[in-house]
């Protein structure tokens, strides 16, 4: 009986699933075109899925080895299941025994892996979502020990008449429970939706160069530009459909862990941002319908079940008829904590900014002083609206050689607009006392620089950021440089990673791009700087988002430190998991209120940490840090550091060879 009630079952649990695939694919294909290598990506996404995903999944080693033994153990027993059962292969006298043990073998992983899954669900993290997640452990047991019980027959493990009466149909339901679950719920929107929309979102990811086989894998951080010149295409993302359609497959591939939400900074200051109820909010529009099913944490301070969307209908709109709240896009400070943490590497802070672009392009909604900013720097090429003719007056005593008047160097210095900030003229002061003492030959743009562009894009206003962006990449073009320095990792950032899209043919705008601190890493490795010994107190290091999680850059400032003779005390969230200050994406610009402000969790983070002084190397963190009230720590610049502990450098290297330059370059080789 049961042997005859298999086959049905898998097939018909088979053909259901079809069906809610071909319909998942539609409402992926609502979304905007994208151009993706189908066959070459689904060739790719075994990989990423059993292998490149393991590297975040991996940093949890229980969840990790759990999923192993539940998710490669269910894939395995699907197939066994429809060989053995489906196809009748089990009974076969060569093959059966081999594939019968196998089956056997992955469904007895698969149920080991789900009473781990068992174990974390009976007092679940605050972050995990509850509802329907509640039972998939059961189901897990249910699919797993079903098709095991039922597979031992075949192998002559039980009794023949083991497949009959009522014990069989017992059997058999507990299967279809399984079934239903692991294979129907799949493709139709149960807990298990994300294996399946998962499977695609890796393989058809908007960033495949994140799983770059060949490269190892690496960072892709910049945003993507719009084509303003395209008439068709719509102003950033106001409805769901606005969206690519592998953007909305993205989004049904969330597999409501909370990761993201644990180390969501505006989450924390208790700021209307969750990034794992943003992404379920775009997974209820992407079918139409309500929030009131979901049973995660909400936006702070905004109940579930108030907010309603469709797919052509409005992400905001007027209270009650909206996906979200404006100021739930306003209180992200686009750090990227979240897309870090994400194990299905889901682009939040993509969709974030795209929806961003919608409100300041098409509506002229950008909060607070956002607007005033978006002014100044189309009127005066800088936020904070000052006469352009003064980006140099910090620097009147300092002589700053101009690129408009030696045309080549081996370093241009980019000051960036805090070169109109009172504090972080000193930031510049002491790098350059560092670059002339360690005689770098460098210049500054002075009046021709303008603001990279960076605080534009990430209000939305892309038109401001393009027209400041090229018209930087032309002012460099008229210049020969080996390599841009900068102290501000922003700027940093939109130089090294996202002037590229918008070269024009004849004027390229791929630069070579230093943060400071690793720059003066590299002056100190070739014997070009000498520093007397540390005698402060105990020290900690804030790792800036831009420079971390966006460009991976974590050990060039710890090495400065520590051959400064300091040594760090880490904060407990640091490198990748370094907690935002607050000052990214415009945030303090728009300023979403909250329950608590960032700089002040950091700043404690600190305090914690035992540290009377916090090193930084970005002139957002100086700003925000230095904003606390009543801070524990003094604040300080990288290059501040090093500017203080200079001596006069040794007249050879380390090797006994004399004193080289970082690169070897003739004028002729200067790009």
């Amino acid at each position: 009986m049961l042997e005859t009630l298999l086959p049905i079952l898998i097939f018909s649990a088979l053909a259901l699933a079809a069906l809610g695939a071909s319909r998942r694919v539609r409402l992926w294909r609502q979304g905007r075109p994208s151009s993706v290598p189908i066959l070459k990506g689904l060739a790719a996404m075994p990989r990423r899925y059993l292998v490149d995903l393991h590297h975040v999944v991996g940093r949890d080693k229980v969840m990790s080895n759990t999923h192993v033994a539940t998710a490669g153990g269910f894939v395995a027993a699907a197939v066994l299941m429809i060989l053995v059962h489906g196809l009748g292969l089990g009974s076969s006298e060569s093959m059966g025994p081999i594939l019968g043990g196998l089956l056997l073998a992955a469904s007895a992983a698969m149920f080991v892996g789900s009473r781990f899954v068992a174990r974390r669900r009976r007092n679940p993290p605050a972050r995990l979502s509850r509802g329907p997640w509640m039972r998939l452990p059961r189901s897990l047991m249910a699919f797993s020990g079903g098709v095991f019980l039922a597979t031992l027959p075949t192998l002559g493990l039980l009794p023949d008449d083991f497949g009959s009466g009522v014990l069989a149909l017992m059997l058999a339901a507990v299967v279809v429970w399984g079934l239903g679950e692991m294979v129907f719920g799949m493709t139709w929107g149960g807990p298990m939706k994300h294996a399946f929309a998962g499977a695609l979102h890796l393989a058809f990811h908007r960033r495949p160069e994140r799983f770059s086989s060949k490269q190892g894998g690496r960072r892709s951080t910049g945003l993507k530009a719009l084509d303003l010149d395209d008439e068709t295409a719509p102003l950033g993302v106001g409805t769901p459909s606005d969206f690519t359609w592998n953007q909305l497959l993205g989004f049904d591939a969330c597999v409501q862990c909370g990761r993201c939400e644990a180390v969501c900074p505006a989450f924390a200051a208790g700021q209307p941002l969750n990034p794992k109820k943003l992404i379920q909010d775009m997974v209820v529009g992407l079918s139409g319908g309500s929030d009131a099913s979901y049973t995660g944490s909400p936006h702070p301070g905004k109940p579930v079940g108030e907010h309603y969307g469709t797919p052509y209908g409005p992400i905001v709109g007027l209270a009650g008829q909206a996906l979200v709240d404006a100021e739930t896009l306003w209180s992200c400070t686009t750090c990227r904590a979240c897309v870090e943490e994400c194990p299905m590497m889901i682009e939040h802070v993509d969709a974030i900014v795209d929806m961003r672009r919608h409100l300041t392009l098409e509506r002229g909604q950008t909060p607070n002083k956002g607007a005033g900013v978006l002014d100044n720097l189309i009127a005066t090429d800088n936020p904070g609206g000052f006469d352009p003719g003064s980006r140099l007056h910090w620097a009147a005593d300092l002589n700053l050689p101009l690129m408009a008047d030696v045309k080549q160097a081996e370093v241009l210095l980019w000051l960036g607009d805090g070169a109109f900030d009172m504090r972080n003229q000193r930031t510049l002061r002491a790098l350059v006392k560092v670059l002339r003492v360690a005689e770098v030959e460098f210049a500054v743009l002075g009046t021709e620089e303008r603001d990279s562009g960076d605080v534009a894009r990430r209000l939305g206003d892309e038109a401001t950021f393009q027209r400041l962006a090229r018209r930087n990449i032309a002012t460099l073009s008229k210049y020969r440089f080996q390599r841009i320095v900068t102290c501000d990792p922003h700027s940093f950032h939109v130089l090294g990673n996202e002037y590229g899209e918008l070269a024009e043919p004849g004027i390229p705008a791929q630069y070579e791009v230093r943060h400071h601190s690793t720059f003066i890493a590299e002056l100190y490795d070739a014997g070009r700087l000498a520093f007397a010994p540390w005698k402060g107190g105990r020290v900690t290091y804030h790792d800036p988002c831009y420079l971390g999680r966006y460009n991976g850059e974590y050990e060039a400032p710890r090495r400065v430190l520590k051959a400064l003779g300091i040594e760090l005390k880490e904060m407990e969230r640091s490198g990748f998991r370094s907690r935002c200050c607050g000052g990214g994406g415009g945030a303090p610009i728009t300023d979403i209120p909250g329950e608590r402000r960032i700089p002040d969790m950091r700043m404690n983070d600190v305090k914690e940490s035992g540290a009377g002084l916090v090193a930084v190397g970005c002139p957002q963190c100086t700003a925000m840090l230095e904003g606390v009230v009543d801070a524990s720590a003094e604040v300080r610049d990288i290059a501040e550091l090093v500017a203080d502990a200079l001596v006069e450098p040794p007249s050879v290297n380390a090797t006994g060879s004399p004193r080289e330059p970082v690169v070897k370059a003739t004028a002729e080789e200067v790009l």
